[in-house]
């Protein structure tokens, strides 16, 4: 205004006043609204699918770790072995004073190679249970980065619905949106 108390309006003042003021053109507000809701869950997917990958990478090498661990046991399974069968040989060859000696060590040698093997059986378990929370968790991922993605195509939709102001665009826009949740509930849920 002037300070004569004249004012003239610019030719978008007047839109700009009614977007301001909440009169601005319901079919853009309930767009935008849209479209920053649904980027905001998408945000939020995202994050969740980027968690849910490191995840699964971490018990991936967890998996790997415990397989090397029961392949070590292994290798040191097959050395006692390799020893018991050497005393074992030793027992025949060895005179009779000596042979109580040799019994002794194959006896000491097959309860080593137990306690062993039970130790390397439990590694490859737990490397079993490692590699199943990875899959579990790429599973996850795959379901938050489904949810992400159709997030994406909504607010593309949003775009055009805006551009373009066809209904049919809308209805498929919130109708993807719903979709994009729904997949995010799911991916939350562990299907």
């Amino acid at each position: 205004m002037s300070e004569h108390g004249f004012h003239v309006h610019g030719p978008h003042d007047h839109e700009l006043e009614h977007a301001a003021g909440g009169h601005g053109n319901s079919f853009t507000n309930k767009i935008a609204m849209f479209t920053a809701i649904i980027a905001t869950v998408g945000a939020i997917f995202g994050y969740m699918g980027g968690a849910t990958q490191a995840a699964a990478g971490l018990y991936k090498n967890d998996a790997a770790i415990k397989k090397t661990e029961a392949s070590n046991q292994w290798n040191y399974y097959q050395a006692k072995s390799s020893k018991q069968n050497l005393t074992e040989l030793a027992l025949e060859l060895a005179p009779a004073s000596k042979a109580e000696h040799y019994q002794a060590q194959i006896e000491r040698y097959k309860t080593e190679k137990a306690d062993i093997k039970a130790g390397a059986e439990k590694l490859e378990a737990q490397s079993k249970e490692f590699d199943e929370m990875s899959e579990a968790q790429m599973h996850q991922h795959h379901r938050w980065a489904q949810a992400t993605t159709v997030l994406q195509v909504a607010i593309a939709l949003a775009a055009i619905a805006l551009l373009t102001r066809k209904t049919w665009v809308e209805y498929a826009m919130f109708g993807a949106g719903a979709l994009g949740i729904a997949v995010g509930i799911m991916a939350a849920l562990h299907f």
